[in-house]
């Protein structure tokens, strides 16, 4: 017999979480807006399905900080390549959709000027 633990509603909460700062952090420093606004459309990072067990919760949890580390870098290095691929082949067994290659990344960080977005967290926010 075999026991497994099943994935907890705090680990479901963390991986929303993780997917919500990529997409208010991270996206806006490669991407405009509008492509933005098109990854939400086609459900980038989002998954329709539980995660089984505590395991498989923490791999996603794993990838999506490994992603999140090797993007926030200053500079997207070829050694970084593999394991940003094996992270994204890891979601994609998991149900996640992330259609990203690392050049892209690197291309996308070269022509990339600062600019406001309306996917970043505000620096402050007015409270009344």
């Amino acid at each position: 017999m075999k026991i497994v633990f099943a994935s907890t509603p705090s680990q479901e909460e963390k991986i929303n979480e993780l997917v919500r700062y990529i997409y208010s952090n991270i996206f806006p420093l490669y991407f405009n807006d509008e492509e933005i606004c098109e990854f939400e459309q086609l459900k980038v990072l989002r998954s329709s399905e539980d995660y089984s067990t505590l395991k498989d919760a923490f791999q996603v949890m794993t990838c999506i900080q490994t992603l999140i580390s090797i993007l926030e870098s200053t500079q997207l290095d070829e050694q970084y390549e593999t394991v940003f691929n094996k992270n994204v082949v890891t979601l994609k067994e998991f149900g996640l959709f992330f259609p990203f290659e690392f050049e892209q990344f690197v291309d996308a960080k070269r022509l990339k000027n600062t600019m406001i977005s309306i996917y970043t967290k505000a620096d402050n926010e007015l409270i009344i």
